[in-house]
C-alpha cells in the first residue's frame, strides 16, 4: 500500500492524537495541534510498522501479492497510525507543558 497507506495512517494518526488530547487535559495541544501532531506521529510509527513487518499481516501476504490493498495491511495502518499519534502528541504535550 502506497498512497491508500498513507492516507490511512494520517487520518488514524490525527484521531489518535485528538484521543490522546481529550485522554489527558496536561497533554493537549489544542485540536489542531494535536491533529498536526497526531498525524506526523502516525505516519512516522505506520511506515516504521509497514517496513518491519513487510506491509501485511505473514497470513495475508499472498493476497498482498495480488492486491495492494488487504484488510491486513488496513488494519496495521490503522493500528500503527492511531498508536504514533497519540504517543507523539503526549511526548510534545508533556514537553511543550514541563
Amino acid at each position: 500500500m502506497d498512497i491508500v497507506g498513507l492516507v490511512i495512517q494520517l487520518i488514524a494518526g490525527a484521531i489518535g492524537g485528538n484521543a490522546a488530547g481529550k485522554i489527558s487535559k496536561g497533554f493537549s495541544l489544542g485540536g489542531t495541534g494535536n491533529s498536526i501532531a497526531g498525524a506526523i506521529g502516525g505516519v512516522v510509527l505506520g511506515q516504521i510498522v509497514e517496513r518491519l513487518t513487510g506491509g501485511a499481516i505473514p497470513a495475508e501476504a499472498a493476497a498482498a501479492a495480488t492486491s495492494g490493498l488487504d484488510i491486513g495491511s488496513i488494519i496495521t495502518s490503522l493500528i500503527s497510525g492511531g498508536a504514533g499519534g497519540a504517543i507523539l502528541t503526549a511526548i510534545i504535550g508533556a514537553i511543550k507543558n514541563r
